[in-house]
């Protein structure tokens, strides 16, 4: 995979790669803000902005329109199987944000695990019909947090292991 990122960003400018890179499912900033800092030599401070600010771009959209997608896609029999596992998955994570609301969702995406993030984040309020007032304000706040945690991992872990 790495060799299909070296190549496929090869082109792009540092900042616009790293922008990109944080919108990526799964991913997110978790692999982004990491790559910006060793692979393109970014200063820490630009590699969590631009990651935040890539993997916020695709929030809102999901917020207001993963349900007509999925809807959509659900017409499909070879996608109907995927988007009910994902529905599945989000609605699954939801108890935690019912609960805790505000700060329910702030720390499912604020917490950079695999699973979490901004896109799960968004997913689960769109399921839970959260109106986007509500739900990117604590989206946000996770992201700008596990951009800061990522930040600090990527500067000390190769210190740590002597890179």
């Amino acid at each position: 995979m790495k060799e299909v990122l070296v190549e496929f960003f090869s082109g792009f400018p540092h900042e616009l790669a790293t922008v990109v890179l944080s919108m990526i499912p799964i991913a997110e900033l978790r692999f982004a803000i990491p790559w910006a800092i060793l692979k393109y030599e970014m200063l820490p401070i630009w590699a969590f902005v631009f990651a935040c600010i890539g993997n916020l771009l695709p929030t809102p959209f999901i917020i207001l329109f993963i349900r007509k997608i999925f809807d959509w896609m659900k017409q499909f029999g070879f996608l109907h199987k995927m988007v009910t596992k994902l529905e599945e998955r989000g609605l699954s994570k939801q108890e935690t944000v019912k609960k805790y609301k505000f700060w329910g969702l702030f720390l499912f995406v604020a917490v950079p695990l695999p699973g979490t993030g901004a896109w799960t984040g968004a997913l689960i309020a769109a399921l839970m019909n959260m109106r986007l007032k509500d739900a990117l304000p604590s989206i946000t706040l996770g992201v700008v947090t596990a951009g800061i945690v990522v930040t600090i991992l990527s500067l000390l872990v190769p210190n740590l292991l002597g890179f």
